[in-house]
């Protein structure tokens, strides 16, 4: 059994036992709705057939991506402006998925 979930404006299929990076999520244990369930041969996609499922995860960590730094310039004007910024992320660890 899998599923699709959706956190952080993307989407991330999932197992019972995954690990995966996620940008940051609060709490030690997080509730999170599905947006496809595949049990064997059955799909549920509905919002009606999703109404009660639920994916179960627990929070194991935390990390920080890669450095993006940036440069802005304009011509004439003595304008300059440097910008970063480096993503945080919760890696967490799928514990449970139900189908209601």
């Amino acid at each position: 059994m899998y599923a699709v979930i959706h956190t952080g404006g993307k989407q991330y299929r999932v197992a019972e036992g995954d690990r995966l990076d996620v940008e940051r999520l609060d709490g030690d244990e997080v509730t999170l709705r599905p947006v496809m369930l595949v049990d064997g041969e059955n799909v549920l996609a509905t919002p009606a057939q999703l109404g009660a499922a639920a994916v179960t995860a627990r929070i194991v960590g935390e990390s920080k991506g890669p450095k993006i730094k940036g440069f802005t310039y304009k011509n004439k004007s003595n304008e300059r402006k440097h910008w970063g910024h480096r993503q945080k992320y919760s890696t967490i660890e799928i514990t449970g998925i139900t189908k209601g």
